[in-house]
């Protein structure tokens, strides 16, 4: 196609000149700003040696003159006249160009007179002429004037001394006066001399440097305006080449836009045209000519013959081209076309020519291929589940089960088919019984999809209800109509049961059969709340069965579950089908009367305790008597108790019924102390508990003083105090009656055995000073019954290396006194190791006096209460003499407790009491705190 217009011109080269004028154009100029610069340098150089030659001249002419001043010689003035005409022909040319309209031949000779070449003097005209007024060159300038007014005097002084000497005046005064003024002429010219070659130096740099950076400006500005024109020229080169392609572009964006290869097949000349796009399908490169045997090489081998015969059969018998083949990649799996064809035929029906095109269909067939795979995946998921699956169409009616859904509904597919999902499935609730409607049509009518809060059962004609989960949900096609539902059921029936076992023991106790703690708070919850809006009242027994521990020590755990069972059905025999009967574990039981007034309640407990008394429990060969002890809690409108303390407070008085001697019921009233002192006692219980677990209880010494003589070593007791949950400092005797009572002890002595030890041990490794001699540490008469404490004390010394020698367990009399036998094999056991033992708060039991030669221990303390009072008291003072006595007649050494003041101090050493302890020698501190330092003192004892 001829390329025509301007693109034509641009094409053929004839703009040529356009392309190339820019760049001469920067060439040209950067020349001419090239011989600016030397023209303006070569200036600045000539004005240096100008200033040169002046300076020069000028100290010629100032020697000169000094030489004719001594030798008077004309020879001497005459030199003297032709070096001051270099300055003053300089001056000349500087006045001339000072001038609006300068004449150029004044200042050529001025300056030659100078000495200045005349090929130097336009450029130095033109440097003065556009410049005298800029920087460091007015500097320069200014000099050069202000030096013209030296060289003035200088050339008055030379006057005057010719007229002078020709006159032939010999002045000496004179004489010396002009050679003076001429030094000091000579020395302002100097500095001027040298300002002036440092200005025009300074002006040669800026003249410099302002040239290169206008150079470098006007090369950017000329380079950037070349670069835009060139640009602009091909741009029009690239516009005039895309119209010239216009045509085939069209053609070639036709055929693309269909994403199809085309073909065409001259059967009379045999050529063979493929478009772009079906060469890339085939794998063709551009070198391939297209002939119908390399288009059938590129076709997969199993597919090749099949596609060679579907052309010879259009070619031949005008049968339909439309065939599916496959083309191999080079990576990668073979991808699929389709190709169809048309003929052009002669009047014979000969094909003369044939044309068409080729689609790639490999996503289509990867699709089909997928859609194949997951129908195929579906329907073998839908016959494999266990969830029963019903699909309906858009009018609801069944069009597929699967086999679980068969065996549930017991329908078949065929025998379902058509009919609607209410005809096979009848859904009922399970709480009321309620039908409940078609699933299905009720999604179908615009719900997005349904489930039913209430449980669900099938119910069949025939055979038990089975219990079901549903789920309805509709089908929609692509356009978001509805296009059927699909309702899903699942048998639960075991899951059901399993829930419901599940719940019955989760609320239920397994020996029994009663209910458990977590369901009876809930009941008692709900009672309380009834009580709160109704008014009306009621009563919680706690029962706990005495010597139950028999039972099971006697005749095995077994025995103890039978007569637990017996028990839970006497319960359940005695009360009201409303009440709530629970074990809370072990042999302990409540019992819930609603609606039940005080009266009524005291009556129901003693009818429990009655019968409990009446049941003759036997196994075996054995037999027992029952019977258990009751606490009473009655509420009503008045009388209101939190939630949390109903329980605590029926313990409460269950404990103190067993206190009082067992099988009995004691009522709990809001202001009754005993059953308060015991609640308070249990509430300890937890926090003494919770501070064993996090370690918060801390041991304190208080010193015991020898009172005979001066001991070099400390002799200590040791002290325990537990840090409240606000790191208050609690007393012993605030958690220790509770921890007595409710069987802690042991904990509580092991922690202050292991506590005291390892601080021991580390004392001694660090090399602390005065670490104690002996400590005194205080057991509990539980711990002495615990069979295996004595191994526990053995432990603890091994481990942490302690000598038993250093170790005195103090043991209450009235421990020791409740079990001499178990007490006293402790005590021998201890002592072989080389411990020593202190009988504590001797004095205040029964008997002590009688059991006093018995126990083999190394220290008795006498009670502190005999002691304060035995100044005062003459009886207190005859115990403690008559204890201090005995206990020397028994070879047994005496401490002296609570001693408070230096008086009761003096007359405890009056009796001979061998040690005392109190706050008047020190007062409790920390183990082995800051060891070594002195005991603080105090005038008033309070409670250690």
């Amino acid at each position: 196609m001829p390329v025509k217009g301007r693109g034509a011109e641009l094409v053929s080269g004839d703009k040529t000149s356009e392309i190339v004028m820019p760049f001469v154009l920067v060439v040209v100029v950067m020349i001419g700003l090239c011989v600016a610069s030397l023209d303006i340098l070569s200036a600045a150089r000539a004005f240096v040696g100008g200033e040169s030659r002046w300076s020069k001249a000028q100290k010629i002419a100032v020697s000169s003159l000094q030489h004719y001043l001594t030798s008077n010689a004309e020879a001497d003035y005459q030199q003297f006249l032709d070096a001051i005409a270099v300055p003053l022909g300089h001056r000349a040319g500087r006045i001339e160009l000072d001038r609006a309209q300068p004449d150029m031949s004044v200042v050529t000779a001025g300056f030659r007179r100078g000495g200045t070449d005349e090929a130097d003097i336009p450029g130095m005209a033109r440097l003065y002429r556009y410049f005298h007024h800029v920087g460091s060159i007015r500097r320069a300038v200014d000099v050069w004037v202000e030096a013209d007014r030296s060289i003035d005097e200088l050339i008055a002084l030379g006057t005057e001394a010719h007229r002078r000497i020709s006159a032939g005046e010999r002045d000496r005064a004179w004489r010396a006066s002009t050679r003076a003024q001429l030094r000091a002429i000579d020395e302002r010219l100097t500095p001027m001399e040298y300002a002036f070659s440092d200005a025009l130096a300074s002006a040669s740099r800026e003249t410099a440097n302002l040239l290169r950076a206008c150079l470098c400006l006007a090369a950017a500005t000329m380079v950037l305006i070349a670069t835009r024109r060139v640009r602009r020229l091909l741009d029009d080169r690239v516009r005039v080449t895309h119209e010239l392609r216009a045509s085939e572009d069209r053609f070639q964006l036709a055929v693309a836009g269909s994403n199809d290869g085309l073909w065409d097949w001259d059967r009379t000349s045999g050529h063979v045209y493929l478009s772009p796009r079906l060469r890339q399908m085939l794998g063709l490169s551009a070198a391939d000519d297209g002939a119908t045997t390399s288009v059938f090489q590129r076709l997969h081998p199993q597919d090749r013959r099949r596609v060679m015969r579907a052309v010879t059969a259009h070619v031949w018998r005008n049968h339909p081209l439309d065939v599916e083949f496959r083309v191999p990649q080079r990576h990668g799996v073979p991808r699929w076309f389709h190709a169809r064809g048309a003929s052009s035929r002669d009047a014979t029906g000969t094909s003369r020519r044939m044309a068409g095109s080729v689609t790639e269909i490999t996503e289509r067939r990867r699709a089909d291929a997928m859609l194949f795979a997951a129908k195929e995946r579906a329907e073998v998921t839908l016959q494999s589940i266990g969830d029963a699956v019903i699909t309906t169409d858009a009018t609801g009616c069944i069009e597929f089960l699967n086999p679980s859904a068969e065996r549930l509904t017991r329908w078949s597919t065929e025998r379902a088919r058509g009919r609607p999902v209410g005809a096979i499935c009848h859904f009922v609730a399970e709480s009321s019984g309620v039908p409940i409607g078609d699933p299905v049509m009720q999604v179908l009518d615009g719900q997005t999809a349904w489930s039913q809060h209430d449980k669900l059962v099938l119910r069949h004609p025939e055979g038990p209800a089975i219990a079901i989960d549903l789920t309805a949900t509709p089908i929609r096609d692509r356009a978001g109509n509805m296009d059927g539902a699909v309702l899903v059921m699942r048998d639960v029936s075991s899951d059901r049961e399993h829930a419901a076992q599940l719940s019955y023991q989760a609320s239920h106790d397994v020996l029994t059969g009663l209910i458990n703690r977590r369901e009876f708070e809930r009941r008692l919850a709900l009672a309380v709340k009834a009580a709160e809006s109704s008014g009306r009242p009621f009563t919680v027994l706690y029962l706990d069965l005495d010597q139950f521990k028999v039972v099971n020590d006697t005749c095995s755990h077994a025995a103890g579950d039978e007569l637990l069972r017996q028990i839970g059905t006497l319960f359940l025999a005695q009360v009201r089908a409303t009440d709530a009967v629970a074990r809370l574990g072990g042999d302990e039981f409540v019992v819930l009367l609603e609606d039940c007034d005080a009266d009524a309640a005291v009556h129901v407990a003693e009818s429990l305790r009655a019968a409990i008394g009446d049941l003759h429990f036997a196994f075996g060969e054995r037999s027992f008597a029952t019977s258990a002890s009751i606490g009473l809690v009655s509420l009503s409108a008045d009388e209101r108790l939190a939630r949390e303390d109903i329980l605590g407070a029926a313990d409460a008085a269950c404990h103190l019924a067993k206190e009082k001697g067992r099988n009995r019921v004691q009522t709990y009233h809001l202001d009754d102390d005993e059953v308060a002192v015991r609640q308070i006692e249990m509430c300890w219980v937890s926090r003494i508990q919770a501070a064993l677990a996090s370690n918060r209880f801390e041991l304190y010494e208080q010193d015991i003083v020898d009172l005979r003589h001066h001991m070099p070593q400390r002799h200590v007791e040791l002290l325990l105090r537990m840090v409240g949950e606000g790191g208050e400092l609690i007393p012993p005797r605030a958690f220790i009656p509770a921890a007595e009572r409710y069987g802690l002890m042991p904990s509580i002595d092991r922690w202050v055995v292991q506590s005291a030890f390892s601080a021991l041990r580390d004392a001694m490794d660090r090399g602390m000073p005065d670490i104690p001699s002996q400590c005194a540490i205080n057991l509990s008469g539980t711990s002495l019954c615990e069979s295996g404490f004595a191994a526990f004390l053995r432990q603890q010394f091994a481990t942490f290396a302690i000598a038993p020698s250093s170790i005195c367990f103090e043991i209450t009399e009235t421990a020791a006194i409740s079990s001499l036998s178990r007490a006293t094999a402790f005590i021998h056991e201890m002592r072989a190791l080389g411990c020593y033992f202190s009988l504590d708060d001797f004095g205040a039991g029964m008997s002590s006096f009688t059991y006093l030669k018995h126990l083999p221990v190394d220290f008795v303390k006498i009670e502190g209460s005999f002691v304060k009072d035995m100044i005062d008291d003459p009886i207190d003072y005859a115990m403690v003499e008559a204890i201090n006595n005995l206990g020397h007649v028994t070879r047994k050494q005496t401490i002296a407790e609570c001693v408070g003041t230096p008086e009761l101090l003096a007359a405890v050493h009056r009796l001979g009491i061998d040690f005392a302890q109190g706050f008047v020698l020190s007062v409790p501190r920390p183990f082995l705190h800051d060891a070594g330092a002195s005991a603080p003192r105090a005038s008033a004892p309070s409670s250690a």
